[in-house]
Order: C-alpha cells, then structure tokens, then sequence
C-alpha cells in the first residue's frame, strides 16, 4: 500500500500564495503519476493538477491553470504552488497517487478524474477569505 501525506493547507487572503505538500511512502513503485484534487462539501472530488515525474509532464484543469504548479521532488513528493488565491479556492485538497498506463500519460485521459486513482491522502484544508 501506498501512503499519502499532505501538508501546507492554512488560511489566508485572497490574492495569497501557499504550497501544498505531498509526502509518499510505502510500496512507491506501484504508482507513476501524482495528482493534486480539491473538495468543497456537497461537491464531488474536482482535479486540479496531475503530474508524471518520469518525464516532468504537467496537466492542469481550468481551474488550476495559470495559478497554480504542480512540481515533484523526485517520485515521493509532488507539491502545488497556488498563487493569487481566490475564495473559491477554499476546500480541502487531497493528493492521490496511481499507476496510468503510458497511453493515458502522454493523452491526459483519466489523470484528473478521482475515480481513476486508488491511494489518497488524508486531506489538507485550505481556506481563502476575501
């Protein structure tokens, strides 16, 4: 089994900056992409950002894109940098971890969809206040 732990969630101010932190541990050859989700209650798990660091390639969701930059440091830690933070950015983010076939690595297909990925984190709450 994989382990997950996030940290870096905090409270803050709208146009804010913070950096979310991914920990994995465990059975870390059994996945090949990381990725960051957000939940706000009454919503479903949205994908932000998706990261395979075997060749460093990125996708964002429209939300996450420009603001936000998914990073990893080296296979075991994947972090995001979330900048000019809005309230609608309030949530708890997750980090999740998977195996992704390389057809689905090089297309995107799947990698930002929660109900792709089997190891998840416990959650870290990030909330912004206008």
């Amino acid at each position: 089994r994989v382990q997950l732990v996030e940290s870096g969630g905090d409270s803050v101010q709208a146009g804010g900056s913070l950096r979310l932190s991914c920990a994995a541990s465990g059975d870390t050859s059994s996945f090949n992409v990381m990725a960051w989700f957000r939940q706000v209650p009454g919503k479903e798990r949205e994908g932000v950002a998706a990261i395979y660091p075997g060749d460093d390639r990125k996708y964002y969701s429209d939300s996450g894109q420009g603001r936000f930059a998914i990073s990893s440091g080296g296979a075991q830690n994947v972090y995001l940098d979330m900048n000019n933070l809005r309230p609608e950015d309030t949530g708890t983010y997750y980090c999740a971890a998977r195996a992704a076939t390389l057809s689905a690595v090089w297309s995107g297909r799947g990698l930002l969809e929660a109900r792709q990925y089997s190891d998840w984190g416990q959650g870290t709450q990030v909330t912004v206040s206008s």
